[in-house]
């Protein structure tokens, strides 16, 4: 009997080129669009519900967060002007240009929303525009998750029905954390439920995300991905206990809206990191495949 093969690539090379991406750029685009959209959802919600301070702290945020969130994405394509460039073709089955389209509509919002919250000025103009940046805030905050699932990078386009609903979770969390350390403690109420409801389902997506990659769900758990987001998912249980128990005291609410901020953080560089090791590792990219024909056949 001859042994069977093992699997080997050509001179050891990846099968697919790994993603060109830098790090703090396009990790903090993810991060960072996610804050806002997440906060102008919280923030629509506390204008509704009367949290005036919570309302405002959020839009602010938000505001902050999109523009940095840009900064990164525009330093990462190299020019201005190719952001701009990709506003020429309106192509709906292309997240990049669904995404550049989405943000060049949610700044503006997120811009005036702020703007009227802080000068006090032309009040039903700043509803407006806070319902607007509430309704796309959502999208904002995941449709990253679609971007990189996208891709044929394994360790995110094998969890493309899960990402998305990861991308979410933590985008809750981190805005649930900057509610927690920038408004009034009596307003943070529904904050504390939020960064509760998100770290549980932030833990149960990546259960679900490990489950179905298999052998791709090694690039999540060993390496600078899975010290990431084991870091990760202590801060986020640590950061919403926190709130649920001690939330009501100021001091304790901003320990743990910091560490639902750097939680939320270092899922997203974790991800990052998993599809970067997953693209290097030529196994990641052929075992699958194998594994999925030998299935169907």
């Amino acid at each position: 009997m001859v042994p069977r093969a093992e699997f080997d690539s050509y001179y050891g090379r990846p099968v697919i080129k790994p993603p060109s991406w830098a790090a703090p750029d396009i990790a903090g685009y993810f991060f960072l669009g996610g804050l806002a959209g997440a906060g102008s959802a919280l923030a629509a919600g506390a204008q509704l519900t009367g949290r005036t301070g919570t309302a405002t702290a959020l839009k602010v945020s938000s505001l902050a967060a999109v523009s940095l969130s840009a900064a990164a994405l525009i330093h990462d394509l190299g020019r201005p002007g190719r952001f701009a460039n990709m506003l020429r073709v309106f192509k709906p089955t292309s997240p990049m240009s669904m995404g550049s389209w989405l943000l060049s509509a949610y700044g503006p919002a997120a811009g005036a929303a702020a703007a009227c919250a802080v000068t006090g000025r032309l009040p039903r103009a700043g509803t407006t525009a806070t319902c607007a940046a509430g309704l796309l805030g959502p999208a904002v905050a995941t449709y990253t998750g679609v971007l990189a699932s996208d891709t044929a990078v394994p360790a995110w386009h094998g969890a493309h029905r899960e990402l998305p609903y990861l991308f979410a979770a933590s985008a809750t969390a981190a805005a649930s954390g900057m509610a927690l350390v920038l408004a009034p403690t009596r307003e943070t109420p529904p904050a504390r439920y939020a960064a509760a409801l998100a770290a549980l389902a932030e833990a149960a997506v990546t259960e679900a995300v490990e489950r179905r990659l298999g052998l791709v769900a090694e690039t999540w758990r060993e390496g600078r991905a899975g010290t990431l987001l084991k870091t990760s998912r202590a801060l986020t249980a640590a950061g919403a206990a926190a709130a649920a128990l001690l939330g009501d005291r100021r001091g304790a609410a901003l320990a743990s809206g910091l560490a639902l901020l750097a939680g939320s953080a270092c899922t997203r560089f974790g991800v990052f990191a998993a599809g970067v090791a997953s693209a290097k590792d030529p196994k990641y990219t052929v075992v699958p495949q194998r594994e999925g024909r030998t299935a169907t056949s």
